[in-house]
């Protein structure tokens, strides 16, 4: 009996390690990401991207593109999510099929976290490298110590040629060009079957003795001491001592063959440069606000009031990254992802220009198949169920004013 038990649990164990290497080993493809899967809330109160500018949509191995645009913080940042005083603008991508070149944001290089306020817009532009052929899905992003990544409005962008053309040629502080895709690799290689074969070896030496089972009927019964010989003892000392002495060779090795270097740069910048919006002149309150679900669509009851000198109109809505226009105000040039943009998505009860001075309340329908496709329609689940978004107005000039709102979101089933 004692015989069979090891054998089943040593051949559970040869299964195991098969399954440790099957899950290293193994990684599908990705071809989009989970943005749909992350609360609306988070898409919709915490940052909004507007004015978004993907510079190429097919790009060559080795070739660069940008993403630019605006970012707005919101102002009713949810409390449930840590504030953005420790960010990183990052870009969303499955993988690593673009580097990032290079980040702004105001004009200033960000390769490192920076603080950003509450209420205050931002100009941003991300430089991406292509680096592994296909089609992929390239999201504008802010990561959020504490808040996880906000993720943004994502483009398909084909990548053509042949990934082992790739190259990333860098200059170290000595003056050496080195291409960072294969640099000290053997090395890597190296050391990572150096490691592996004493983690194997440590793991064989303690497959021939007693596993699982017969170690828990031996711990069970009180026989614990037994299960570890004085042998055992010796090795295990021996794998330790060696460890040790690896590492602490290694080390010097390294220091001698490389005296100059310097720590990764962890710091966080702070004032960062913000980016002035045409002052508003149009106030906005918010009287209601209803989510139709058989309808698919958002209803406001808005009162308008145009402090300006300039009659104006509405023409968008912003939310989450889904735009809803008004065509006979605004339509879209920029090539922005189709499923995005819903180009007749916004009805306006009175939609005629706002003289100067006056004060109207308009009823505003914002929809489209977008708020259950991107589900955002789940936000009316939510335990706080407020919507948030951008209102874009214009003037017969073509002048643009944003107006951010902010209210509770009542669903309608009829």
């Amino acid at each position: 009996m004692k015989i069979i038990k090891d054998k089943v649990a040593k051949l559970s164990f040869v299964a195991l390690l098969v399954a440790m290497a099957t899950a290293m080993f193994y990684a599908p493809a990705a071809s989009a990401h989970g943005e749909k899967s992350q609360a609306a809330f988070m898409r919709m109160r915490t940052i909004h991207w507007f004015d978004l500018n993907w510079s190429k949509e097919e790009v060559a191995v080795n070739e660069t593109m940008t993403i630019s645009g605006k970012f707005l913080v919101f102002a009713g940042w949810p409390e449930t999510v840590d504030k953005p005083e420790v960010s990183f603008l990052n870009v969303g991508i499955p993988g690593p099929v673009f580097i990032r070149a290079g980040s702004w944001i105001g004009g200033q290089l960000v390769p490192r976290s920076v603080s950003l306020e509450l209420g205050e817009v931002y100009e941003f532009k991300v430089l991406l490298k292509a680096r592994r052929p296909g089609d992929w899905h390239v999201h504008s992003m802010m990561n959020v110590q504490g808040g996880g990544p906000i993720i943004g409005p994502g483009k398909w962008v084909t990548v053509t040629g042949s990934m082992s053309q790739f190259v990333n040629p860098v200059t170290t502080l000595t003056g050496q060009t080195i291409n960072l895709e294969n640099y000290a690799l053997d090395n890597v290689y190296f050391w990572h079957a150096v490691w592996f074969a004493i983690a194997f070896a440590w793991l064989l030496f303690w497959i021939k003795r007693p596993l699982f089972v017969p170690r828990h009927i031996a711990v069970s019964t009180g026989k614990a001491d037994s299960l570890i010989s004085a042998g055992d003892k010796k090795v295990g000392m021996l794998f330790g001592v060696g460890t040790m002495v690896i590492v602490a060779a290694s080390m010097a090795s390294t220091n001698e063959k490389y005296p100059v270097t310097t720590p990764l740069q962890a710091g966080l910048l702070r004032g960062m440069k913000t980016y002035q919006m045409p002052e508003s002149t149009v106030s906005v309150k918010v009287d209601d606000a209803t989510y139709r679900v058989p309808g698919r669509a958002m209803q406001m009851t808005l009162t308008v009031t145009n402090n300006g000198d300039s009659a104006i109109r509405l023409g968008e809505f912003n939310t989450a990254g889904v735009r809803f226009l008004d065509p006979a105000v605004h339509e879209d040039d920029t090539n922005y992802p189709d499923d995005l943009l819903a180009e007749e998505g916004l009805t306006v009860s009175d939609n005629s220009p706002l003289a100067p001075g006056e004060t109207r309340t308009i009823e505003v329908t914002a929809s489209d198949a977008a708020w259950e496709v991107y589900r955002l329609a789940d936000l009316i689940y939510d335990p706080d169920s407020r919507f948030a978004g951008l209102l874009f107005f214009w003037d017969a000039n073509g002048n643009r004013q944003l107006v951010t709102v902010d209210a509770p979101l009542i669903p309608t089933f009829i």
